[in-house]
């Protein structure tokens, strides 16, 4: 799947790959926008999907392209890792790409101030589409840095609660809970310990469960990561005290952090068949969209249910939102094709039948506006949930930086040390965070 892909541990390593890539194409952005797109000719395309259902997907997604558009023929270059993509716009020629699609959100800051792609602000101008009411909010968000528009979304992902539904009615809880008031109380109802371990665990709180990362809980808090003038505003923005607070809180009351971590250790991984959700080990979880399909795939003895993730209780009116994140597509600034380039970007990301078209095939949220309420889309019921996450415009992404997620692992890190009780001060480890993601931007500038 996608998701897997996109995985923290996936994107924190392509995280330091772009680096070589940005620093490769500096000073590129102005080259190559005057090509006729009415001409005959060819454009080479590079993903990253891997798996055959999704190669195929790819595939299926450039024939319609090709078939709106005869005169411009696409080399597909699947499994692209940011590594060869770096040796390509290094080398550059005929082989090199002109559209690239990423897994890697966190490093559009990289890709626009580096010049890696071309600002593509101009092409929407001039085919007169609207990114604002083109695609959800968050996505709208993650695509840009300092007002240069160098990516775009090329499908979601959206991030919800899926929760056992046995282990629900055993627990005599009714429904999904939908405040971490609520959520708290579920997760120590649906907790059986067994010795020093656990017969089941309500819900694994600890930094290290799968997809549990900082800014997945943060999002529910929709909080501000910088401020206006774009320093650090985690040590200011009450959202993340109080995001930390909640998750240090689960840790303490479900066991502790050892406890916890031994529990973990061993239990299966995240993309097997013997994921703790999979086999009833735990009971709710925090995931993406194509944890659906991969839990029933598992055949679990159990009916899965799907909701979005609890809120603070002042923000009940807000439950609904989730965090967003997604693939994205941009416009090598090395090619010398860029407005053939950009006919295969508009199809792919802009065009609704093919959007709705790719999503229904690679399983992933539509990423417009348009395709998210298309008659054409097909998924099972509970897909909605990730849907309406997606056009809810309270649900909320992390912003772009210069250097890419590296402020993001900082405050990860820091997790890391405050729910294992080795930093007891929050407030000092926040301003202390807060000054270390400053310097780390202001080194990268």
């Amino acid at each position: 799947m996608p998701g897997m892909s996109r995985n923290a541990v996936v994107a924190l390593a392509a995280s330091a790959s772009i680096a070589l890539l940005t620093t490769a194409c500096t000073g590129q952005s102005g080259s190559g926008a005057d090509d006729d797109a009415s001409k005959e000719q060819t454009i080479n395309f590079w993903h990253a999907w891997s798996a055959p259902g999704e190669v195929k997907a790819v595939k299926s997604l450039v024939a319609g392209f090709e078939k709106a558009h005869p005169n411009i023929h696409v080399n597909i270059v699947g499994n692209m890792t940011d590594d060869k993509i770096n040796q390509a716009l290094r080398a550059g020629g005929d082989k090199a790409p002109d559209v690239v699609s990423s897994f890697t959100t966190n490093n559009v800051g990289k890709f626009c101030s580096s010049g890696a792609f071309v600002d593509l602000n101009p092409f929407f101008k001039k085919s007169g589409i609207d990114p604002e009411t083109t695609f959800p909010k968050a996505m709208n968000e993650y695509t840009q840095f300092d007002g240069n528009r160098c990516t775009v979304p090329l499908l979601g992902d959206a991030y919800g609660l899926y929760y056992n539904k046995t282990a629900f009615e055993k627990a005599g809880i009714d429904g999904p809970p939908k405040t971490w008031s609520e959520f708290e109380k579920d997760a120590k109802k649906l907790t059986v310990s067994k010795g020093d371990s656990y017969e089941q665990l309500g819900f694994m709180p600890n930094y290290h469960g799968w997809e549990s990362t900082t800014e997945h809980y943060f999002g529910q808090f929709s909080p501000t990561y910088f401020d206006s003038s774009g320093k650090s505003n985690i040590a200011k923005d009450p959202a993340f005290t109080a995001g930390f607070t909640l998750q240090k809180k689960l840790v303490d009351e479900l066991g502790g952090f050892q406890k916890l971590e031994r529990y973990r250790s061993k239990l299966g991984d995240e993309w097997g068949p013997k994921h703790p959700f999979h086999t009833g080990q735990v009971a709710m979880q925090l995931d993406g969209e194509w944890r659906l399909g991969m839990a029933e795939d598992a055949k679990p003895g159990f009916e899965i249910g799907v909701a979005p993730l609890p809120v603070p209780d002042d923000q009940a009116d807000q439950y609904g939102k989730g965090y967003i994140t997604g693939t994205i597509a941009g416009i090598a600034s090395t090619s010398k094709k860029q407005n053939a380039a950009w006919e295969l970007v508009e199809y792919m990301t802009t065009n609704t039948d093919a959007v709705v078209g790719f999503a229904n095939d690679i399983h992933n949220v539509p990423s417009t506006l348009a395709a998210l309420k298309s008659p054409k889309l097909k998924y099972d019921p509970r897909f909605k949930t990730f849907l309406d996450i997606a056009s809810d415009p309270n649900s909320t992404t992390t912003p772009a930086s210069i250097n890419g997620g590296t402020y993001l692992v900082t405050i990860q890190q820091f997790g890391y040390d405050y729910e294992s009780g080795k930093a007891k001060d929050l407030k000092a480890g926040l301003e202390s965070t807060a000054k270390q993601i400053d310097t780390d931007i202001a080194q990268a500038k």
